[in-house]
């Protein structure tokens, strides 16, 4: 973050000269021609007045841009805004600057009027006066024409190259983007790795759980069905011991009857009345169950 307050007050220092040097060539070609009408020599041609206000205002466009990047990766709020701020003053004064350009290269080309009237009237005047500022003019359009050529020369190599300085930080803008969202992906990607370590390590358990549950299911369902085998059996063996007892009791008193034997007197046989018959005590304990 310190880094970018840094560049950030850099920007503002770059702007503050790149401005009043813009004004000053405005203002020279606001005063272009004024020379000439007073019999002077203009020091700098007009087009490389442009030319130079030109390359200003692509400096002072290119700060607006780093400034729009590196105001909302200012550490605090006050800052931000202070920034964004300070960016929509430029904006109105880069506009301005604009406007006065437009107006400059207006008033230097009346100059330019005026001077070339005032000249070609002193010319058709005539005399000694006349023929040296012909000569002047002849030699002067020369040297114009080949600083003008250089001039415009360099001033096309100045602006590819602040062209490619602004391809270059945005290609580098670009590039940190990219490496923010790659190490955000990555810290994302570890999170979900660990995530789903956690959740491999819950289904085996759950796997795990699952086939105790089975087994506890099976070894439960088989105690319950020799338990209920154990059960009807004896309940068997139960009911054959009643139906060997019964037919016994029924042969004995079959045979008791054939023999003549009487009952004692007071008691009457009945159907639902069993005799009391010696069982081996074994034997109860099977009934009993």
């Amino acid at each position: 973050m310190d880094e970018v307050v840094v560049e950030v007050e850099k920007a503002k220092r770059e702007w503050d000269d790149a401005y009043e040097k813009t004004i000053e060539h405005i203002m020279a070609i606001q005063d272009y021609g004024k020379s000439r009408r007073r019999g002077g020599e203009e020091k700098v041609s007009l087009q490389r007045l442009n030319g130079l206000a030109q390359d200003g205002l692509s400096l002072l466009n290119s700060l607006q841009f780093n400034l729009d990047l590196l105001a909302p990766q200012l550490p605090s709020v006050d800052q931000v805004q202070s920034s964004q701020s300070l960016l929509e003053t430029w904006k109105n004064q880069y506009q301005s600057l604009r406007v006065n350009l437009r107006s400059a290269n207006l008033q230097a080309k009346d100059n330019m009027r005026k001077a070339a009237q005032e000249e070609r009237e002193l010319l058709l005047g005539g005399g000694t006066e006349s023929t040296d500022l012909r000569r002047k003019r002849q030699a002067k359009a020369g040297l114009t024409s080949d600083a003008e050529s250089i001039t415009e020369s360099l001033r096309r190599s100045r602006q590819l190259m602040v062209q490619e300085v602004e391809r270059s930080t945005n290609t580098l803008v670009a590039f940190d983007e990219s490496t923010g969202v790659l190490k955000k992906a990555e810290s994302e990607y570890k999170g979900h790795r660990s995530l789903l370590s956690r959740t491999r390590n819950l289904l085996s358990t759950m796997q795990r759980q699952d086939v105790i549950d089975r087994l506890i299911l099976i070894i439960g369902f088989s105690l319950f069905v020799l338990a209920v085998v154990y059960v009807v059996s004896k309940r068997i063996g139960i009911l054959r011991l009643q139906q060997m007892a019964t037919a016994a009791i029924k042969a004995r008193m079959a045979g008791k009857a054939a023999n003549g034997d009487a009952m004692p007197l007071g008691q009457h046989f009945d159907g639902n009345t069993v005799p009391n018959v010696n069982i081996p005590q074994q034997q109860r304990r099977h009934d009993e169950l």
